[in-house]
């Protein structure tokens, strides 16, 4: 039997009760009961990321960087959740963005995002990251990229999103993303 694409999950949020990653823990449980199920693997590196340093982007890359890519490398795809901070992607995520362009890791991947924002929220964050993934050559899919708003009453203890509806939506995000990789 062949082995289930991987789909890496980026949280764009340092904070621990961060909506975003509560938008992909719920996804990385959706994957496990999906039929067949895929797999999803949630990238927890971010806040270990050093300063991006053009300088630095030379083999050998520091750890946590060539962590970063090869995590990217083994994944068939790639899922973000990013809070918009003042208007954009908060400095933490573009700094691991920054990380992506100096390598082909993510090139051609099959990328999309979910805004967890309330309507009227986070269009900034969304469109500066369709810019750099641009840059970095991802192969966005917009039919993929939602909105699904985390309503903190449909949260469970495990920080699991409940509703059926969300849960449904996140399926179909995933469905897309591993049907074109």
């Amino acid at each position: 039997m062949p082995t289930a694409p991987v789909i890496l999950l980026l949280s764009g949020s340092l904070r621990a009760g961060s909506s975003n990653k509560t938008v992909l823990r719920t996804a990385r449980s959706v994957a496990a009961e999906a039929s067949p199920p895929l797999r999803a693997v949630l990238y927890d590196g971010l806040g270990g990321l050093p300063h991006f340093n053009p300088d630095d982007d030379t083999d050998p890359l520091p750890a946590p960087v060539a962590a970063l890519r090869a995590a990217i490398a083994r994944a068939a795809a790639v899922l973000v959740c990013a809070p918009e901070y003042a208007g954009g992607l908060p400095g933490s995520f573009k700094n691991l963005l920054d990380w992506t362009v100096g390598g082909t890791e993510i090139c051609d991947k099959p990328v999309a995002w979910v805004n967890a924002a309330a309507p009227g929220r986070g269009e900034g964050a969304q469109a500066q990251l369709r810019t750099v993934l641009g840059y970095t050559g991802a192969a966005v899919v917009d039919p993929a990229c939602v909105r699904i708003p985390v309503a903190r009453g449909a949260v469970d203890a495990d920080g699991i999103i409940t509703d059926p509806a969300a849960r449904a939506r996140l399926a179909e995000v995933l469905a897309l993303l591993a049907g074109v990789a």
